[in-house]
């Protein structure tokens, strides 16, 4: 279940974004482990979102939207990501879905720290 949650250097990059919303779990210090918690929020630990509200707390909050797209050609298998915003970008993988939503994460991160 702990990929489910997105990795602890996008969770800490959300924190410092001002993602505070409640999660299911949240990182021990060392960035390592994850517990799962109903608990309120501390500032000493980082929580640990799952990607859907990961992505929701971006649509929400900066209306960013994206898409996640899986392509074949000649048996091979890619996914296509694409963020709308106020600029658009995109990019393409040869690799699993998940690998795709986490580069989609971390650029939709990347857009907001350079507004």
């Amino acid at each position: 279940m702990n990929k489910e949650f997105i990795p602890y250097e996008q969770a800490l990059e959300l924190k410092e974004l001002g993602f505070d919303e409640k999660c299911l779990a949240r990182y021990f210090k060392d960035g390592k482990s994850i517990f799962y918690t109903h608990s309120k929020i501390y500032k000493d630990y980082v929580s640990a979102p799952l990607y859907q509200q990961a992505f929701k707390w971006f649509r929400d909050k900066y209306g960013m939207l994206y898409t996640i797209e899986e392509n074949l050609e000649d048996d091979q298998v890619w996914y296509e990501w694409d963020v709308k915003s106020l600029n658009g970008f995109e990019g393409s993988f040869e690799a699993t879905y998940e690998e795709a939503e986490l580069a989609c994460l971390k650029k939709l991160i990347e857009v907001i720290k350079n507004k």
